[in-house]
């Protein structure tokens, strides 16, 4: 916690190393804490706010957030990246670390001029983790789409529905045996590319097509 060892050992970069050597074998919780005390006390002058360091498995996209408003404030970083990329862990700590810093300081939560200002004196080099994605660690392997052939509404779904269903776009009011909802399983999924590069421009011209042909039309004369 601020300033110390919060069961009076000292952490030393030997102890870390050491872990390192099996990539699978990362610091219990218990060795994080004393990997911010050390950090704190050679970056901050033990000036960093307390904070509870844990791992989170459910973490895919992110190495590492840290969770402000209670006390101590919560650092919960991915163990399926630092499986992958161990020499990263303490990197990433002291990323969130700094975070909480800024937020004791000038309650500052971005990567705005204070962030950058204690990162460079930190020696870190940039503002994000860059440490790709990984597979979630309960990925879900059934997920269901209730699809409607009247308008072409779409809803997914973890599990089949209990109750019978029928589109909400169609007859939002209640249950309408007219418009039932089509189950369909997911099977197979497939890459697309990313959210700003071409394939997903392609798909949304798809989807836009798609949409125009389903709607109906007024005919003038």
């Amino acid at each position: 916690m601020r300033g110390g060892n919060p069961r009076g050992g000292v952490f030393t970069k030997s102890r870390l190393d050491a872990r390192r050597k099996d990539s699978s074998v990362l610091p219990c919780e218990a060795d994080l804490q004393l990997l911010f005390a050390r950090l704190n006390n050679e970056h901050f002058n033990g000036a960093a706010p307390d904070c509870r360091i844990a791992y989170n498995e459910r973490f895919s996209n992110s190495a590492g957030r840290i969770t402000y408003g209670r006390r101590p404030l919560l650092i919960e970083l991915s163990p399926k990246h630092f499986r992958k990329y161990p020499e990263a862990l303490e990197e990433t700590l002291l990323h969130e670390m700094v975070h909480a810093w800024c937020y004791d300081r000038f309650r500052d939560t971005g990567h705005g001029a204070h962030f950058r200002r204690k990162m460079r004196e930190c020696g870190l080099k940039s503002i994000y983790h860059d440490l790709g994605h990984v597979r979630p660690h309960r990925e879900s392997v059934t997920r269901f789409i209730l699809r409607c052939d009247a308008c072409g509404f779409e809803a997914l779904r973890r599990r089949v529905p209990r109750k019978p269903a029928s589109c909400p776009r169609c007859n939002h009011r209640r249950y309408d045996a007219r418009f039932p909802l089509a189950i369909h399983e997911i099977v197979e999924t497939k890459a697309l590319g990313h959210a700003d590069g071409e394939a997903a421009q392609a798909w949304r011209r798809r989807a836009a097509t798609s949409i125009e042909a389903q709607s109906p039309r007024t005919e003038r004369g």
